[in-house]
């Protein structure tokens, strides 16, 4: 199991974009479960008025790509994988297909992240799997590339100045 800190210490996201609270099983090179717990106190919810309807309150899904790409994350920086001990490189989320969302995720529900390896390369990862809340699938995903890069490819050649002239 790997808890929060350890979390913290694998991946560069923190609050309010830390999206993973603990992972439960671990194979590394080959899969990993992961939990996040959705709560009505996370910032995506605090423009809600007292009015709010049951509707609003559905997990954006977008963050929920993003939760399940950080479980992702976690599997590729294992040790024994080619992008463990990585530190100069950067994660970058590339390619997704097969993304299906099956039901809204609200406040309450805890995100079960099931991440497989499908192909792994000397610097990207292929990645398939699914996030449940108890026994429901509520999005499927065929296949999520995620690539290392090293940090300094990716700062401009010439720093932008804003001086007038």
């Amino acid at each position: 199991m790997i808890n929060a800190a350890e979390i913290k210490g694998l991946l560069p996201h923190r609050y309010p974009m830390l999206l993973v609270d603990r992972v439960l099983e671990l194979v590394p090179g080959e899969s990993l479960v992961a939990l996040k717990a959705v709560t009505c106190n996370e910032p995506w919810y605090q423009a809600l008025g007292e009015d709010a309807v049951e509707e609003q309150f559905s997990y954006p899904q977008t963050l929920l790509v993003e939760s399940w790409g950080q479980a992702a994350g976690l599997l590729a920086v294992q040790p024994g994988t080619a992008a463990a001990g990585l530190s100069d490189q950067v994660m970058l989320a590339g390619a997704m297909s097969g993304v299906e969302f099956l039901r809204p995720v609200c406040p309450g529900d805890v995100l079960e992240h099931r991440v497989r390896v499908v192909r792994a390369l000397s610097d990207a990862v292929i990645f398939e799997g699914e996030s449940l809340v108890g026994w429901d699938v509520v999005m499927r995903l065929s296949h999520m590339v995620m690539a290392f890069r090293p940090g300094g490819q990716l700062r401009p050649a010439h720093p932008q100045t804003n001086s007038p002239g």
